[in-house]
């Protein structure tokens, strides 16, 4: 029995050494598998590089935001972009930002190219990023779908509301009303009762801003009429000049403008004819033609859309805003050549619309002789998506 015994406590010794001496065929891992990483909280002292995404908590501060932009062209248009880029540094200025939290990219086409800047501002580290062109929306939108951590915002969209995604938004304003008055300019001075308008698409944006033009200008004059053509392009100099060139030859004797540039202005000063600019004062390039400008104060809704998010709130699908709340305006009145009574009749106009007056009030017949909006009835734009296509009776269209 001992003799047993003994031989079974030599196996046992022999067995634990064996087992001692020969690795596991599944080590226990040193760190846990990833799916039971433990959450580390974000501390004062990460240790390294800040993280592209704000961290949790509310943390994001309008000292460490970073914005981006897209734009379809660069401040040097004197019009569109240029106007924007005012906002911009306003934006900066209002909201006591450095310049280097903001990340511009100038002169991006309407094609893939947005997708590649929208991705590479990304990468950038930038939590909110503004595209300012129509024709950007698409490409903002795949972008925003791999990255719901950021924001993007698209000026003149108008997809946003029906896109499923909660990262995009669309702003726009009611410019109308700006082009309103600005067209009060333009029916006083005319001689010949016709107006020119360059604009640039056939597109609801642009017939909605022609014809608060018009309708501003036929306000104090019943007898104008307004002839309309298109070049097809956001910004087109070459374009714009040939446009506003063959409405002088037609007998236009004042130009408005839907387009980027001054083109149209310095066309009209070449021609002895007047103008009514877009985006921003005009006179320098116009200083005998232009008489006023329908501009943008988008400082109002870029400095809205950041406050938000450095909030933590959520930013509206659309924005839009007018002329009660200093979103839209004009220019300067150029005091030189305008018709006597100009400033008067165009702060009689402000105050109508402020008040609550609507631009698009009835009865309006289009060029068909239609009636599109009854008397007493009137026609609302949708926020930051016009949606006004009615060519007006008294407007031609012309290739």
């Amino acid at each position: 029995m001992k003799k047993w015994l003994a031989i079974v406590l030599s196996l046992v010794m022999i067995f634990s050494v064996f087992a001692a001496c020969t690795p596991s065929e599944d080590p226990a891992p040193t760190d846990p598998p990833a799916a039971t990483d433990p959450v580390v909280e974000p501390t004062d002292d990460p240790g390294g590089e800040e993280p592209t995404d704000p961290p949790a908590g509310g943390e994001l501060t309008l000292q460490n935001i970073k914005i981006g932009f897209i734009h379809i062209t660069d401040p040097s248009d004197q019009g569109y972009t240029y106007n924007h880029n005012r906002g911009t540094e306003k934006m900066v200025a209002d909201l006591g930002l450095s310049e280097d939290q903001v990340i511009n990219k100038f002169n991006i086409p309407e094609t893939s190219d947005v997708e590649i800047a929208a991705r590479e501002l990304v990468e950038q580290g930038c939590h909110i990023i503004f595209g300012t062109s129509f024709g950007f929306e698409e490409f903002m939108h795949r972008v925003a779908a791999d990255h719901p951590e950021v924001q993007f915002c698209h000026a003149t969209g108008f997809r946003a509301a029906g896109s499923e995604l909660n990262n995009v938004h669309n702003y726009f304003g009611s410019i109308y009303e700006a082009r309103y008055l600005s067209g009060v300019a333009a029916g006083l001075k005319t001689e010949t009762n016709k107006l020119g308008y360059v604009a640039a698409q056939p597109f609801a944006e642009c017939i909605s801003g022609l014809t608060g033009f018009y309708l501003g200008a036929k306000s104090v004059n019943p007898d104008v009429t307004m002839e309309v053509k298109y070049t097809y392009s956001w910004h087109d100099p070459v374009k714009e000049a040939q446009m506003a060139q063959a409405l002088i030859d037609s007998g236009c004797d004042v130009i408005g403008q839907h387009a980027d540039s001054t083109a149209c202005a310095t066309t009209a000063q070449q021609n002895g004819v007047f103008h009514v600019g877009y985006n921003a004062d005009m006179r320098d390039a116009a200083p005998d033609a232009s008489l006023t400008s329908a501009v943008w104060d988008w400082s109002i809704y870029l400095k809205f859309a950041v406050e938000k998010l450095v909030a933590g709130e959520e930013i509206p699908v659309d924005w839009s805003q007018g002329l009660a709340d200093g979103a839209v305006d004009i220019s300067p009145l150029n005091e030189s050549i305008i018709a006597p009574g100009t400033a008067e009749a165009i702060e009689v106009a402000r105050a109508r619309i402020v008040g609550g007056w609507e631009v698009f009030s009835g009865p309006l017949y289009n060029s068909d002789g239609e009636i599109v909006v009854e008397d007493g009835e009137v026609f609302i734009e949708p926020a930051s998506a016009p949606s006004w296509e009615h060519i007006l009776e008294g407007i031609t269209v012309t290739e």
